[in-house]
């Protein structure tokens, strides 16, 4: 095997899994705006679709974007979990806050 002819299908495999995890991302973002535009679902329910939509997306941008899997040293997954853990909070939070407040102040 020539080296180019490695590196080659080295950089497609990676475009395929760029695009791969691009087309998922549009899905799972799609998905909750169309329900919530629609009004398929309405109350708990399409909290929970959201919800759920948005854990799926973090592992697939976990898997295909940061190219996590267990194959690499435990350590370096326990630090991008941790990582995007700590992210996750801070923004969940954060905007909860926000919204708890901005309610509180318009009551």
């Amino acid at each position: 095997m020539d080296h180019t002819d490695h590196t080659d299908h080295t950089e497609h495999r990676s475009l395929g899994t760029y695009l791969t995890g691009f087309a998922l991302a549009i899905v799972l973002t799609a998905i909750p705006f169309g329900l919530v535009w629609t009004g398929a679902l309405t109350g708990p329910a399409v909290y929970g679709v959201i919800a759920a939509a948005a854990v799926i997306q973090v592992l697939v941008h976990l898997v295909f974007f940061l190219h996590l899997n267990f194959k690499s040293t435990p350590g370096e997954n326990l630090f991008f979990l941790a990582f995007a853990a700590v992210l996750i909070c801070i923004m969940v939070g954060g905007s909860l806050w926000i919204m708890f407040d901005l309610h509180h102040r318009m009551m």
